[in-house]
Formats: C-alpha cells, sequence, structure tokens
C-alpha cells in the first residue's frame, strides 16, 4: 500500500484497520482504546520506542481526567490549548508522516470523526551511556564521546556551543530505514556554497537503509580515485566544536557514535585534543614527531630493501657485512619476505580486532612467539628486516586515521624500491603527492593550508603557539572561500 499521500480517514474503527493492514499486525504496534469525554478514542505506540512510565503520567492519565463533555471537532483543540502533554507535539495528516512518528518514539492519539491524529514525544528507549570515546584517547580533556543517539549527541554539542549561531537541520533517509540525519554548522561560519552543495548531495541518496557513516561517506567525496579521505570522522564532542568553529559542516546519523565532517584538512591526521592542552614547545616537538612516524611507516622498510638489494654503496662496510650476514641465510628475497611479514601482521591485526576480548589477547602473544622468535630462529626471516618492520608498523599507530592508506602505500613502495630502488620511491613518491594535492571536496583542497599556502595558519601546522597568538584568527573554510572566489 503506498502510504505516502493517503490521509487518515474520520472513523476510527476505519483508521485502525488500515494501521494493522499497514504494519502487517506487526507484534510491536500496540493499540489501547479508551473514551474521552464520550469520544472513542485510541493511543497507539511502538513497542521498546518510548518510556512507558512517561506516556502513563504525562498522556493516559491526563487524558482520561479530562471530565468536561466536548465534541470530536473541539476535543484536539481542548487538548492543545489546556493540556501540556509534551512539548514536541506534532499534527499528523497522512499515514506517512504517522508511521514515520510512530517508529520514532512518538505516542499517536486518534479520534472518531477526526480526519487528523495527535502526536507526542515521549522516546525513552534503551541506549548505551556517554562514556569515553574508543578512539581518538587523551589525557588531558573531557572524557565524553557520542553515542548511538542522535538527540544525545546534538546536547553534547550544544552544551559546548551555548550560542544560537550554531543551528541543528534534522530530515530523515533511507527509503525504508527513515534513518535520522542531522546537519550541524556556525551560520556565520560556514560558506552557503558548501552548505547548499552538501544538502544537494544529501538529496540524492536513494538508498534504502543508511545503517552508518560509511554509507553517506562515499556520497560526500568528490575525488572518487583518492587514496586519502576528503571527509573524517570524530567520536568526540570538543573535537567537533573546534572544526565547526572554523567553518565545517557535521553531519550526525542517527545509529553511530562517529561524526562526519567536511571538508577535512590532511594536517588534522597529526593534530590531537592533547596538543592544546600542553605546553606549545612541547606540542610542536610532538606534532613533528608524528611526521617522522608518517615517513618511517610508509617508507622505512621500501628504503631497507632498496638500499640493500641497488645501492649497497651507501652503507658503511661494517653495516654491509652485518645486512649480508643476516640475509644470506634468508630463503626469501628481500622484497617477498617484506610482504609476507606484513600480511602476516595484517591477518593478525584483523585476528585481534574480530575476536572477542578474552581471545584477543592470546591471538597477540602467540603471533609474538611465531613471529618474533620462531620465525627468526628457523632462519624463515632475517632480524633485520623483522625491525625494520616493526619499526614501520609501530610508527603507523601514530597516525591511526592514516591506517588505510599507510598499509597500501607501504606495500606499494616495497614493490617498486625492490624493481627500481631509489628511483622507483622516487617517481611513486611523486606519484602519491600529485593524488594528496589532486584530492579536494566541494573545492576545498584537503593540502590546505599548505597548498595553497596560507601563512598564518603555520601557527598550528609546522608548530603550534600560545592562545594569545592564535586567537587572532586561524584557517577556516570560509577565508579560504573568499580568497579564491
Amino acid at each position: 500500500m503506498n502510504i505516502k499521500q493517503k490521509s487518515i480517514p474520520e472513523h476510527l474503527e476505519e483508521s485502525l484497520a488500515e494501521v494493522r493492514q499497514i504494519a502487517e499486525n506487526s507484534s510491536d504496534i500496540l493499540i489501547n482504546r479508551l473514551v474521552i469525554g464520550n469520544i472513542s478514542c485510541a493511543v497507539i505506540a511502538c513497542e521498546g520506542m518510548l518510556s512507558t512510565a512517561i506516556m502513563t503520567d504525562l498522556i493516559i492519565k491526563p487524558l482520561t481526567e479530562i471530565s468536561i463533555q466536548l465534541d470530536s471537532e473541539n476535543l484536539f483543540q481542548h487538548i492543545q490549548e489546556n493540556l501540556l502533554l509534551s512539548l514536541d507535539r506534532p499534527v499528523v495528516r497522512n499515514y506517512s508522516d504517522f508511521f514515520k512518528l510512530l517508529y520514532s518514539g512518538f505516542v499517536i492519539l486518534l479520534a472518531e470523526g477526526q480526519n487528523k491524529a495527535l502526536a507526542f514525544g515521549v522516546q525513552g528507549y534503551d541506549k548505551r551511556s556517554i562514556g569515553e570515546p574508543s578512539g581518538e584517547k587523551n589525557i588531558l580533556g573531557a572524557q565524553d564521546g557520542f553515542i548511538e543517539a542522535i538527540r544525545t549527541n546534538m546536547s553534547l554539542i550544544r552544551r559546548r556551543m551555548k550560542t544560537p549561531l550554531l543551528k541543528f537541520e534534522l530530515s530523515q533517509i533511507g527509503n525504508l530505514s527513515q534513518t535520522d540525519i542531522c546537519l550541524c554548522y556556525m551560520t556565520d561560519r560556514v560558506p552557503p556554497q558548501l552548505l547548499r552543495q552538501i544538502k544537494k548531495k544529501l538529496a540524492t541518496v536513494e538508498l534504502d537503509t543508511v545503517l552508518s557513516t560509511g554509507y553517506l561517506q562515499s556520497f560526500l567525496e568528490k575525488c572518487r580515485g583518492s587514496l586519502f579521505d576528503s571527509v573524517s570522522l570524530t567520536q568526540r564532542p570538543d573535537v567537533l566544536c573546534s572544526k565547526l568553529l572554523e567553518g565545517r559542516i557535521a553531519l550526525l546519523i542517527d545509529g553511530t557514535p562517529f561524526v562526519i565532517v567536511i571538508p577535512k584538512l590532511f594536517v588534522e591526521n597529526f593534530q590531537t585534543l592533547d596538543d592544546y592542552n600542553n605546553k606549545p614547545y612541547y606540542a610542536g616537538f610532538s606534532r613533528w614527531i608524528k611526521y617522522l612516524a608518517f615517513f618511517l611507516a610508509v617508507l622505512l622498510p621500501a628504503l631497507y630493501i632498496a638500499v640493500c638489494m641497488h645501492h649497497p654503496e651507501l652503507l658503511n662496510s661494517t653495516l654491509v657485512l652485518i645486512l649480508t650476514e643476516a640475509e644470506q641465510e634468508a630463503p626469501l628475497s628481500l622484497p617477498t619476505e617484506t610482504i609476507f611479514v606484513l600480511l602476516m601482521y595484517e591477518v593478525i591485526r584483523e585476528a585481534g580486532l574480530r575476536l572477542p576480548k578474552s581471545v584477543g589477547g592470546a591471538v597477540s602473544i602467540v603471533s609474538g612467539l611465531i613471529i618474533g622468535d620462531s620465525a627468526v630462529a628457523s632462519g624463515l626471516i632475517s632480524t633485520p628486516m623483522l625491525t625494520m618492520v616493526a619499526i614501520s608498523v609501530i610508527a603507523a599507530f601514530v597516525t591511526p586515521d592514516l591506517n588505510a592508506p599507510i598499509t597500501v602505500l607501504r606495500l606499494l613502495f616495497i614493490i617498486v624500491g625492490g624493481l627500481w630502488g631509489l628511483f622507483g620511491i622516487g617517481l611513486l613518491g611523486m606519484l602519491a603527492l600529485y593524488n594528496l594535492c589532486a584530492t579536494e571536496n566541494f573545492g576545498f583542497p584537503v593540502t590546505a593550508p599548505l597548498a595553497p599556502f596560507i601563512s598564518k595558519s603555520m601557527r598550528d601546522v609546522a608548530t603550534r603557539v600560545n592562545f594569545q597568538r592564535m586567537q587572532s584568527g586561524n584557517f577556516t573554510v570560509e577565508e579560504y572561500h573568499e580568497q579564491n572566489s
């Protein structure tokens, strides 16, 4: 049955019959009949989506205490004007809105002789309590993170931004799931063109269900062949508020604790909340450690292979003898040996992620014994190679948001380093840099503020100045839009 334009009939029995037919007598639809002022009515709710205690105290009890005689035309008017019941109480005129509100935790009141219904918001479904985010750990900042309930996530943002300039726009997406999504932005800082483009992109989504951020992320990324993300995810309300102040747009999705932030800058992968809680000199030092860790994670195994196979003259004689002695007993070539170790690491990492926590620790112990000790002792893997791979893997932990591109680029650099040495590494490095510089989203390049270069924003890229100097302004997407419009 097409319910989009079908209106609610005046007769109560006909309305209830159509509700049962559309819902196909689903067990979670609760229909309770009652009489209000000699008028036959029905209260309809979805089990598990609302608080029965709140519904009883704020809805059922006040309705049953109406003692004055009213006709069907004046009943709804009396309820709207003289009873509070709930703050959120829209009027429903068709079955499309009827079921959308019903499955969102609203109580629906139908009355004989009325071709409309009243809805009362008494949502009270079970949800996970607010706790520390599983990722994006910090030491000195707040310890709360987003959860799956979108309304709760909106309140976490509002607690930190008590200004009318912060705007939330709620809507539904997904033909069957009707998932609640919320656009969040600062009205005085967001570029209007960026906001229009995002709304236009979201309007093209025709998915049946939207269950997580990955369903919408591809619609919001314009560079399909890029190795690097042009939208970011965050679990932290404080981090999101800082992005909103820079003119970004956030997309909250009901059912997931991750929030999409548009657009994303590449340098944000090396910035953490603790950078702004520590002393500037230490924050700058730790930031350069992260830059170094990124290059070690991507290039160290490839450089080791390239130098050993094609450029041994770059090493002193003592180091050449040590490496030669270690590698001559290994049965595999250097690139094959390295790829084998990395693939085994990826298998172990995936097993540790998917297995229960009680078993995940055992996987780490067994893998350490097998690869770290047995493989080296048996001569399958050389000790220097295992050391290089271990340093590269540990360095990748410093920038977890870049895990996917680091994993792919590391393998590609190993292959070209084994084939063509430093020349191949340099060539692939230029291609990777080209891919990064070509990545943009809605006209905003991810390489900003490095390319295009914005000098004053380098205070939070090359180093981290104190807030007295930083309060004079930093890079915002609105500034970039004004400079390039």
